[in-house]
């Protein structure tokens, strides 16, 4: 089977391009981008060979696991752009409760997840989905100006589905580790579908609001201790909401929220511990 979109994606006017092997999936839909894509086209492959996560660092998709990239052209004064984030992070976890619904457990309260034995897919603020605690998804959002003015967000989706790194500073996973044999071109159709739904409620950021209930809804660690490293300091307290901008809001033990924009996130004791 080969990658196809779902009949909802199709009906709402997205479009497919799909690879075996790439460079870069983000770094292609910004190229079509500057050649005159008008937008809403979906770039998958199942082996991705120079991609990238967050800060620079290297997202491996070997042979098997799905690199997908949404091209999104976006208006000049188009100012809930990183948004679209929170966008596809919803997207995904209703598109793995449909292809892999066994799979999503939520993390241990000490490990700051979900209520005990939820089977769910969670969020992990900003980019990351997790199942049993451990990194099984990110998200990447890249972004160029057009000589019009507009911008051009790539919206980067890298899915551990046949394997996962090992070695690695944090838990991580694949949808084979976690017993499922869904493949990636069905979890893509399943993504296809769900993000029309999804971003037809965040409707160029004016339905943010039901977005970031809904995010909220699976947020993990909410409620628990976190440590979010930042430049040159570690702010620890606990993760209280996620704001209007999707900020991510942290209380500390005098009581005092703070709003942060963009760090690492790490839960519990031991993480917290390995932040500092």
């Amino acid at each position: 089977m080969g990658f196809r979109l779902a009949p909802t994606a199709e009906q709402s006017g997205f479009r497919l391009e799909a690879h075996d092997t790439v460079g870069s999936t983000n770094a292609m839909a910004l190229d079509r981008a500057r050649e005159g894509d008008p937008s809403q086209l979906w770039i998958v492959a199942r082996r991705q060979e120079s991609g990238r996560g967050r800060r620079g660092r290297v997202w491996a998709t070997p042979h098997g696991n799905l690199a997908a990239t949404l091209l999104k052209i976006l208006p000049r004064d188009a100012r809930h752009a990183a948004t679209l984030g929170f966008v596809a992070g919803l997207a995904l976890g209703e598109a793995l409760d449909a292809v892999a619904p066994g799979a999503g457990i939520a993390i241990a309260p000490d490990g700051g997840g979900g209520a005990p034995g939820v089977r769910r897919y969670e969020l992990k603020w900003p980019n990351d989905v997790l199942a049993s605690g451990a990194k099984l998804a990110g998200i990447l959002l890249e972004s160029s100006q057009l000589p019009d003015g507009r911008f051009a967000v790539a919206v980067g989706i890298g899915v551990n589905v046949v394997a996962h790194p090992d070695g690695l500073p944090y838990p991580a996973t694949s949808l084979a580790a976690l017993g499922s044999k869904a493949d990636a071109e069905l979890l893509f159709e399943a993504l296809s579908d769900a993000w029309a739904g999804t971003e037809a409620a965040w409707n160029n950021g004016r339905g943010l609001a039901e977005i970031r209930r809904r995010w909220l809804a699976r947020a993990a660690g909410l409620g628990s201790e976190v440590a979010v490293a930042l430049a040159g300091e570690v702010v620890r307290g606990t993760f209280e909401t996620i704001d209007e901008d999707c900020r991510f809001v942290i209380r500390d033990a005098k009581g005092k929220t703070t709003a942060i924009a963009a760090g690492d996130v790490h839960f519990g004791a031991v993480a917290s511990a390995a932040a500092g």
